[in-house]
């Protein structure tokens, strides 16, 4: 059974409007990254406790806490990002969310990130380390511009740390963004054995916005009809980017993300996966 889930501050920023439109969209999960344009990094515990109340009271789930973790040079002084992430850690223990988004950091400042192999690997070591200290997953995105942009570096992460507490997004628009064909020269290349969760977005190279699942050149449909086929029974999450793509975030908007939904759940019934 798949776990639909959304990004839902890309819908608008209050949790109120955007468990409506979830929900009014059959969507019952949600991976916060914000509330109130307030990123869930910067959440309070008490707030963390008071929004925990609101899920329940709604019935909604949270698999993940969508944090911005790894987003940062790699000539940023790690200490106090190491601190977030475990900040990050007792968000997701107060929700209820086994897992916490990460990223592979940036390069420095007109330099090379594959230059810096091995500091990036030390600070997902010592991530991973503090992620298993909190009973927590670490899931890494890949992303444009940090290390793990490219499936050789992405297979070079989860090989090198080697760690129970890491694992894998799968997010095929960003692989067309770093100019791959997601199916061919990632999923068939290593990484569907790598992959434990999804980011749903679909993209056209040279396009600064994303498009509904299956209506690009992510291969959507390709990719989860093999993930069917290897038993996936993970958690799709909505990012549709359909209205602006940031570094940060994106925005959709409701009737964009009802699309959105819409376009995803087409395919699951095509290829005969069921989802709640």
């Amino acid at each position: 059974m798949i776990t639909l889930s959304a990004f839902a501050d890309e819908i608008v920023p209050d949790l109120k409007t955007q468990m409506d439109v979830c929900q009014a969209n059959g969507v019952r999960h949600i991976d916060v990254r914000g509330i109130d344009n307030v990123n869930v990094s910067k959440f309070t515990l008490p707030q963390a406790k008071e929004y925990r109340k609101v899920f329940d009271d709604r019935g909604f789930g949270m698999p993940c806490v969508g944090s911005p973790i790894g987003k940062i040079r790699i000539d940023e002084p790690f200490g106090p990002h190491l601190d977030l992430l475990k900040h990050c850690c007792e968000l997701a223990r107060i929700f209820g969310a086994p897992y916490v988004r990460i990223f592979s950091f940036y390069p420095p400042q007109g330099g090379d990130i594959l230059a810096c192999r091995d500091e990036v690997m030390r600070r997902l070591g010592a991530m991973a380390q503090a992620a298993a200290a909190a009973g927590i997953v670490l899931l890494h995105e890949n992303e444009a511009n940090i290390y793990g942009e490219k499936t050789a570096q992405v297979k070079d992460i989860f090989a090198a740390i080697g760690s129970s507490s890491l694992k894998g997004v799968f997010d095929p628009a960003n692989f067309v963004f770093a100019g791959l064909r997601p199916l061919e020269d990632c999923w068939n290349a290593g990484l569907a054995e790598l992959t434990h969760y999804f980011h749903i977005k679909d993209a056209v190279p040279g396009q600064d916005i994303c498009c509904p699942a299956g209506t690009g050149q992510g291969q959507i449909p390709q990719i989860l009809a093999d993930a069917g086929r290897r038993g996936y029974a993970g958690v799709m999450t909505l990012e549709p980017h359909m209205a602006r793509a940031g570094q940060f975030s994106g925005f959709t908007g409701p009737e964009l993300f009802g699309q959105a939904v819409a376009a995803l759940k087409a395919i699951l019934d095509k290829l005969g996966m069921e989802y709640q």
